[in-house]
């Protein structure tokens, strides 16, 4: 993990326009599940859900990112109200910056969270790289924040609050400064 202080940490998350997640590995364990007939299911946890509307509501916007196919992902985006889901990417770096763009975002702006090192571009390049516990070493080397649980067990969660709780401690502290 990049090492940050704790005011760099609370800056650089209360600076964030759009949180941009991979799939599998942190909305889900990164299990692959199939039925019989050889449909992919996917296991999603539903306070991950929770805290990405809460987000969304304080005008976070929030993309999905993945290179995996699965109608599943599809069917939580729409559930959940996402916008921007991409399914089947490679080069996630281009559409992430395609997206920035297209939001009027800078990409200094953006938190990112990835699990592997098909997520590295990414993670090198936007203002707030994250990543789960049980990510791969590299991704790890250069997130900083690491979350406390794993991909699939509430990890967004705790990123989304940790989003909300430093957007919300920036906009008070400048409301006390703004009355001083």
């Amino acid at each position: 993990m990049k090492s940050i202080s704790q005011y760099k940490l609370q800056n650089c998350l209360s600076q964030v326009k759009l949180l941009a997640l991979d799939v599998d590995g942190v909305l889900t364990d990164g299990g692959l599940y199939y039925t019989e007939s050889g449909e992919e299911l996917k296991k999603f946890n539903v306070k991950d859900g929770q805290g990405i509307k809460l987000l969304m509501q304080a005008g976070i916007e929030v993309a999905i990112i993945t290179t995996s196919t699965s109608a599943a992902v599809l069917h939580r985006a729409k559930k959940l109200g996402i916008k921007h889901a991409f399914l089947g990417i490679e080069d996630k770096l281009t559409t992430i910056k395609e997206l920035s763009k297209n939001l009027s975002i800078s990409l200094s702006q953006v938190a990112y969270v990835g699990d592997d090192i098909v997520d590295l571009p990414v993670l090198d390049t936007v203002g707030c790289p994250l990543t789960v516990a049980d990510a791969m070493p590299e991704n790890q080397a250069c997130a900083i924040y690491i979350t406390k649980l794993a991909g699939g067990q509430g990890c967004v969660r705790e990123i989304c609050n940790l989003l909300l709780n430093s957007q919300t401690n920036t906009k008070i502290q400048a409301s006390l400064i703004k009355n001083e």
